[in-house]
């Protein structure tokens, strides 16, 4: 007998798995990536745990993932997380190739117990001469801005992503 599990499921799992983390000196945050292949990959948000502002769970799942299968290109897998990823998350979830996202709680419900991300998105919506911190370009005064990308276009064993 073939048992299917839902992403009801998943979410579910996310869920509980934030909930523990609680109890372990985490956040209330987890994640679970399922590859294209059925590989499930658990996270956990760590960053008080570790001081790793970066540590969200999201990131965390993605990264054991990756890890774990060898490959940065999580092309076909789904994230359950157990609330609305940040921006940051989001991103993430992008460069892996994630190919669908799924929540439970929001944004909003996050805000709510103290984990507001408002600011974030509002940053990306704020033009950039008005933003709360400076993002700009600054030149060389000759092409040596161009240098990485010179080397990177030159290497013959570079793996494209």
């Amino acid at each position: 007998m073939e048992t299917t599990i839902t992403h009801q499921q998943f979410l579910a799992q996310a869920t509980e798995l934030a909930t523990r983390n609680v109890l372990n000196g985490g956040g209330p945050f987890g994640a679970v990536i399922v590859t294209a292949d059925d590989q499930v990959f658990e996270g956990l948000n760590r960053v008080t745990a570790n001081n790793d502002p970066t540590a969200h769970a999201e990131v965390t799942a993605i990264r054991a993932a990756c890890s774990a299968t060898g490959t940065f290109d999580l092309t076909g897998a789904t994230l359950y997380s157990s609330c609305e990823p940040c921006p940051m998350c989001l991103a993430s979830s992008l460069w892996a190739r994630v190919a669908g996202v799924y929540f439970a709680a929001d944004r909003q419900d996050a805000a709510a117990a103290g984990f507001d991300d408002a600011e974030f998105y509002d940053f990306f919506d704020t033009p950039v001469a008005e933003r709360s911190m400076p993002v700009a370009r600054l030149t060389l005064g000759d092409a040596g801005h161009l240098a990485p990308f010179t080397a990177w276009a030159a290497l013959d064993s570079r793996i494209e992503y």
